[in-house]
């Protein structure tokens, strides 16, 4: 599920990096039918192919949401589960709203965040039905350690994230000039950097924690090449162009997917912490639940 919902962030990407938000008219049909494919041409091929990526998804979530209620005894997966229903819901329904009234900003960047949110809620549902998950034994992160701690380090990265993500949609989507998603940028690089120079000196000798900080710094260097490679296509070569250009919208994507990435592995870094902890609960997995979960 976390592989098609990544999928799907990237068809979202290509089609507003295309301009194709508005290509079919209306919604939930398309073109007044629910199940007939449209002429796929122009930039009808990016919006109805995400629409069905997207159809896909909400359907793998709703397996996905019976199959944990009913077999899964962990009750916090149970709950998972049902949030990650009620997300994609509330993604279906904002997508739709963003037609209907004809993009307007702060709808059409609330649907991209609750589009990396519910992805980031998928790569956990994946690290928490997988084997290694069941199966590992905690190693207990020191008790005396710097402030501010790894785990206060790893929420701020979190948060600091999500806030270049709402920025990023906000300009991408025509509701705010560049210039505050360029300033925050230093500081989302300066925390990430922060949270994986502890993680590499302190706890690089526990591998669910060190893997994750690895690939957060690689794919923190690649946005930050992506995004500056994303500012000049679109912002200094592309702001008198009549439409997208291949530049602008290949340098667009892969931005917007790789920060989809990075935000992902920085809950799973965030999860690995926090079940490190001496004094956490979620790691207590009872033999019946390993099981469970092994079946």
């Amino acid at each position: 599920m976390a592989s098609i919902t990544f999928v799907l962030i990237v068809a979202g990407a290509t089609v507003t990096s295309n301009d194709a938000g508005l290509s079919v008219p209306d919604w939930p049909t398309s073109f007044g039918s629910i199940y007939k494919i449209p002429r796929m041409v122009g930039g009808v091929k990016f919006e109805h192919t995400h629409r069905m990526i997207a159809e896909f998804v909400g359907l793998l979530t709703i397996i996905f949401a019976i199959w944990v209620w009913r077999v899964d005894k962990r009750r916090w997966m149970k709950w998972l589960g049902i949030a990650a229903l009620g997300t994609v819901i509330l993604q279906g329904v904002l997508g739709g709203l963003t037609v209907l009234y004809f993009l307007p900003p702060a709808i059409s960047s609330a649907h991209a965040a609750v589009g990396q949110t519910f992805f980031c809620i998928a790569c956990a549902i994946a690290l928490f039905t997988g084997q290694r998950w069941v199966d590992c034994v905690p190693e207990n992160l020191p008790a005396a350690e710097r402030r501010p701690s790894l785990l206060t380090l790893s929420v701020l990265s979190i948060v600091v994230m999500y806030l270049q993500l709402v920025l990023g949609a906000m300009f991408r989507h025509h509701g705010m000039s560049w210039w505050p998603h360029v300033l925050d940028a230093p500081l989302v690089a300066f925390i990430l950097g922060w949270t994986v120079v502890r993680v590499l000196t302190q706890h690089s000798a526990i591998r669910e924690i060190r893997r994750p900080a690895v690939l957060l710094l690689t794919l923190l260097i690649t946005q930050i090449f992506l995004g500056f490679l994303a500012f000049v296509t679109r912002v200094a070569w592309g702001k008198d162009a009549v439409q997208p250009e291949l530049p602008m919208v290949i340098s667009t994507v892969a931005h917007v997917a790789v920060g989809a990435l990075l935000l992902a592995v920085t809950v799973i870094l965030t999860i690995q912490v926090w079940r490190h902890l001496p004094s956490s609960s979620i790691e207590h997995t009872t033999d019946r639940e390993r099981r469970t979960v092994a079946a």
